[in-house]
């Protein structure tokens, strides 16, 4: 074998380190876009059109107090210190003690 022979057989293996070690820094800073785009993407960014909550109170004579339509109850008040109350069907207030002359129903809506 000749000395031409013999560095071909050492520069063959370095040139494929050399080709090797480019291609991974390649692999790796297509792989580092890729994560941040992915990232960059899952961050939180607000809509444009921001909703605000709109709420009033709908005050009733007795037992029971009702939201108009479109509307949710987010609390419920009665009369005579009565604390027990129940929302039914998630728009009307009930108070639930026996003796009540009325009841308040805080409805809300997202507008």
């Amino acid at each position: 074998m000749g000395p031409s022979f013999c560095l071909l057989l050492i520069l063959i293996p370095v040139l494929q380190l050399m080709t090797l070690g480019s291609t991974q820094c390649s692999l790796d800073s297509v792989m580092d876009k890729k994560i941040k785009d992915v990232l960059s993407s899952l961050e939180y960014s607000p809509s444009p059109t921001t909703k605000k909550l709109s709420c009033i109170s709908v005050n009733s004579r007795g037992r029971l107090s009702s939201c108009p339509a479109g509307m949710a109850v987010t609390g419920c008040a009665c009369g005579y210190g009565c604390g027990s109350w129940d929302v039914q069907l998630e728009t009307t207030c009930h108070c639930q003690c026996s003796v009540v002359d009325w009841t308040t129903a805080r409805c809300c809506h997202l507008a």
